[in-house]
């Protein structure tokens, strides 16, 4: 079963506006999403940017929170399940400033589907490890995170 692209932005913006407003605040963009990669931009303007006119590290955290759990909505839409999720824990290294907007990607999917595939198995909460490289527009690495994502289906 394939999943829009665009009901899975909309999901993100009604995101940002009901359940977590710092999201809504930051407003971080979904470029790309599939089985494997998802891919989100934040612009650097006043709201993201810190005194050194550079992409703060709170802004930087909110794209690698989105792009290492989009993933979960959307197999949580292809499954058609009913899906608790969160971070359970988080390592940051910020290699340059960033300077430019930053995307963020996840090439994760398929370490989020299995967990997801798992908790469906055995009812259980799962947890499992994924990375995000966050990239300004030159394509520089500017951060790389690791994400623990925790899972449950229902």
């Amino acid at each position: 079963m394939t999943v829009s692209l665009n009901k899975i932005r909309w999901m993100l913006r009604l995101l940002g506006w009901i359940k977590i407003p710092l999201i809504g605040y930051v407003r971080p963009r979904l470029v790309n999403l599939d089985d494997n990669v998802a891919v989100v931009k934040i612009k650097l303007r006043r709201r993201t940017r810190n005194h050194l006119h550079s992409m703060y590290f709170g802004a930087l955290a909110i794209g690698a929170d989105v792009s290492g759990g989009i993933h979960a909505f959307y197999f949580s839409e292809k499954f058609k399940k009913r899906l608790s999720f969160a971070f359970k824990g988080m390592n940051a290294d910020f290699i340059k400033r960033a300077e430019t907007d930053v995307y963020f990607e996840c090439t994760d999917g398929a370490v989020v589907k299995k967990a997801i595939e798992e908790s469906i198995k055995t009812g259980e909460r799962v947890n499992e490890t994924v990375r995000v490289q966050a990239y300004s527009n030159q394509k520089e690495l500017v951060a790389v995170f690791s994400m623990v994502i925790s899972v449950k289906c229902y």
